[in-house]
């Protein structure tokens, strides 16, 4: 295969930085490799010989694999094309029509920061984790990152001028105290207490360390309180997520550019520079978890064709437009997104689901606590007589009470939840938006286009059949591909989801005399 035709290579300072960064590692590597190799008895010549020999093997396979990535690795744009190719043993070659490219992504972590490289990240808009579905140039000159961003959205621009772009929004360091309400917190802590142990373990014995540390955190307990301890603990947790919010969110900003895309740039360790096609844009969601929305805030995440959804690849957090703000910034974030002006109108006349879903929520919320008490009750029964001849009657008494203590905090708590989960379903329309809220540890109110809505799922369980409930479910091409309203009444939901998107329920549903839905039975139509 001959060369492509004004093709380009990556940029070749990638050699040098993978031999600075693989020459460090193996410095570290060698001075642990020598001092094992010294205290084991080696003869010095040998130690030496096998760590220089070894360092040096390592550097030159690392080396000479990127040598041989740049040197085989070209690429080109035309006016209707991206192609890629790399001709070394095997022979690959990859060809992208440039109107399927949906986003355009430019990360620089910090050691490509010091030597000026970026990589670049082409989406195609499949779904999946195949690796067909974006191609990566990485890495290349910062400047030549921001050059492809542009060019390569440039048909974007070209096809659908507008003269409204300008910033969305920038970030205000106050909304850095929603970081620590993240259900997140209590885990940094628990992994900063881990950590210390793991490192105070490289200068001792790690039995000693660990039985030191839970005595150590036994006796603090003893003299401080459990809550002293737990409160120590999410203050860790605390701290943590604050830096990481400071990491991710470090010189924030949302932009529509010309043509109609949505850029967004952050992060101060590794620089994300990330770019959508609103034309890609197939709605917005709103995610507010418990302790965030306490704090009456929330996040914006994109509902887009092109970006996979959290579990489905790496990249799970390019969706997100903004992060945890105040409800009024989130309101008009998604307004302008969306275009929508009546956003706010909309989240608050959203309509109300029937009682029996009250009910649902309640059998499902108390199903739980009602197992794990007769879990804790037999386990009572069973070595409570043994506990009491071990430890004393005194401490069998304090056994006794924990199925009933947990009963006691477990019942109000589990109907707190179920009842904040009812008051929180609703759906509605919004001009050329159907909205769906759902949730109750994790709130999330989709705004979803109606002419994205590609098919309805109607689903009812034998409990719900009673209750005269069904289950919609809006399948689309964006997103996480599904978003569900879950326990609606029968008749109404079969009507929203008609008027949502015309014709799509048509022959399901009979006008003049009744609403046959397969599987549900028949109800009479409003």
């Amino acid at each position: 295969m001959s060369e492509l035709e004004g093709a380009e290579r990556l940029d070749r300072r990638m050699i040098t930085m993978t031999a600075v960064l693989t020459g460090a590692i193996v410095v570290v590597g060698a001075v642990v490799a020598s001092s094992a190799m010294i205290s084991s008895g080696t003869p010095a010549g040998i130690t030496v010989l096998a760590v220089f020999g070894g360092a040096l093997a390592v550097l030159s396979v690392a080396v000479g694999i990127d040598y041989i990535r740049w040197r085989a690795t070209t690429f080109r744009i035309t006016e209707e094309r991206l192609e890629v190719r790399f001709s070394f043993v095997l022979h690959r070659r990859r060809s992208l029509a440039r109107d399927r490219i949906r986003t355009v992504d430019v990360t620089a972590n910090p050691v490509q920061r010091v030597f000026g490289l970026a990589a670049v990240v082409i989406g195609t808009g499949q779904h999946g984790e195949s690796s067909e579905s974006e191609v990566k140039l990485d890495p290349v000159s910062r400047e030549r990152a921001r050059q492809l961003r542009f060019e390569l959205l440039r048909h974007a621009a070209e096809a659908q001028p507008r003269t409204d772009e300008g910033v969305i929004a920038e970030l205000d360091w106050s909304w850095a105290r929603y970081a620590p309400l993240s259900v997140l917190t209590p885990a940094l802590g628990a992994a900063a207490v881990g950590a210390v142990a793991n490192v105070a373990s490289w200068f001792g014995d790690t039995d000693n360390l660990m039985g030191s540390l839970v005595t150590e955190l036994l006796i603090a307990a003893a003299l401080f309180g459990y809550v002293t301890v737990a409160v120590g603990v999410l203050l860790a947790g605390a701290i943590g997520a604050t830096l990481l919010f400071v990491e991710m969110w470090w010189s924030y900003r949302l932009d529509r550019e010309p043509g109609g895309t949505l850029h967004v740039r952050r992060g101060l360790l590794t620089r994300r520079s990330i770019s959508l096609e609103e034309r890609r844009l197939r709605g917005a969601e709103i995610v507010e978890p418990l302790g965030v929305r306490l704090a009456r805030a929330g996040r914006v995440d994109a509902i887009a064709t092109g970006i996979r959804d959290a579990g489905q690849g790496r990249r799970t957090d390019h969706k997100t437009l903004l992060p945890a703000a105040p409800r009024d910034v989130v309101q008009r974030v998604v307004a302008e997104v969306l275009r929508e002006p009546n956003v706010s109108g909309a989240l608050t006349g959203l309509t109300p689901h029937p009682r029996a879903a009250r009910a649902r929520r309640l059998r499902w919320s108390l199903a739980p606590v009602v197992l794990g008490f007769a879990a804790l009750l037999a386990i009572e029964l069973a070595v409570g007589d043994r506990i009491a001849a071990a430890a004393g009657q005194a401490f069998a008494g304090v056994v006794a009470a924990v199925p009933w203590v947990f009963a006691v905090i477990a019942v109000p708590v589990a109907v707190l939840l179920a009842l904040d989960a009812y008051r929180n379903l609703g759906h509605g329309l919004s001009g050329r938006y159907l909205v769906a809220r759902r949730g109750t540890v994790r709130r999330s109110t989709a705004l979803l286009q109606r002419t994205g809505v590609i098919g309805w799922t109607v689903r009812q369980s034998i409990f719900q059949r009673r209750a005269g409930l069904l289950t919609l479910v809006a399948t689309t091409a964006a997103g996480s591909g599904a978003y569900t309203i879950p326990d609606v009444d029968v008749a109404e939901g079969i009507a929203f989801a008609d008027e949502a998107v015309p014709g799509l329920l048509a022959e399901f549903v009979e006008r003049s005399r009744e609403v046959p839905v397969a599987g549900l039975g028949r109800e009479p139509e409003r």
